[in-house]
Formats: structure tokens, sequence, C-alpha cells
């Protein structure tokens, strides 16, 4: 590994996310962000930026979620985020780019955490919806079939 100079590079980079993984929208950004946190990166925007079909199958995967984010980080760090991103089964792309044609105020701009936060907790929330709702079919289900009063008074006076 090369040893590092003491200087800082802001840095663009683009992770793709399988459709599986992003399923939980929530565990999903704190991998990424864990991702850049091991290579010793300051975040400066985060945003998620589209949800759509591959041109092609990665590692079985038709569907992606991409996350655009901007850093400041040593460059002998950008090759620990890179491996790191390789590594994981949860990222199936990465590309990382030094951004030297964006102010910190412009990259600062393009922040959609906020966004990102609520969209995680609407996700949550749904999820908890829907796990509730099947709960409550199967336990209904489960359940043997009670009569109704109206039938049980047709059975005793037949």
């Amino acid at each position: 590994m090369a040893e590092s100079k003491g200087r800082t590079n802001n840095y663009e980079a683009m992770f793709l996310v399988s459709q599986a993984a992003a399923h939980d929208l929530g565990a999903a950004v704190d991998h990424v962000k864990e991702v850049l946190g091991r290579g010793k990166a300051d975040i400066i925007a985060f945003k998620k930026w589209d949800e759509r079909r591959l041109a092609y199958e990665i590692k079985k995967q038709k569907r992606g979620v991409y996350f655009l984010t901007y850093f400041s980080a040593d460059p002998v760090n950008v090759e620990i985020i890179e491996r790191q991103a390789h590594l994981s089964d949860d990222i199936l792309r990465v590309m990382v780019l030094r951004c030297d044609h964006l102010s910190e105020e412009e990259m600062r701009a393009a922040d959609g955490q906020e966004q990102l936060a609520d969209e995680v907790k609407l996700r949550a929330e749904k999820l908890a919806a829907d796990m509730a709702e099947q709960e409550a079919a199967d336990k209904a289900a489960a359940a043997p079939a009670e009569s109704s009063p109206a039938e049980e008074e047709a059975e005793t006076s037949a």
C-alpha cells in the first residue's frame, strides 16, 4: 500500500447496490457509509440517485439501487474504499472519480440525506404494516372456523 502524504482530495463515487440488499434501504445506506468509513472518508453529500432495471444481469441481479456520494479522503484510502466495495456481496459495482470540477458548495447542494432518511422511515413503516397484515392473515388461516351466533341458534333449534 502506498504511503500517505497527508493531503486530501474530493471524490465522487457511485455505488450500485443489489435490489435484494436494498429491500432494507436503511441497512443498504448504512453499509455504503460503513465502506466509506473504513477508508476514513469524510462524507460531504450522500443521496439515493436512482432505482432501476440494469442493462444486463450482474451477480444474477436484474435491478439495482444507485447511491451517489461526494466525499473527501486521502488518495491512499480510496484504494481501501474500492477494495471494500469489491469484497462486499451487497455492492454490485462502484466507480470512484476525483471531483475537481465541483466546488464543495456544489457538492453540499447535491446532498439528499434528509430525503433518504424520510424514505427509509416510510419503507420501514410500510414493511412493518405489511408484516403485521401477513401475521394477522396467518393467524386467521390457522384459527379454527368459529361459527357466528346466528349459526349456533340454527344448530340448537334443529
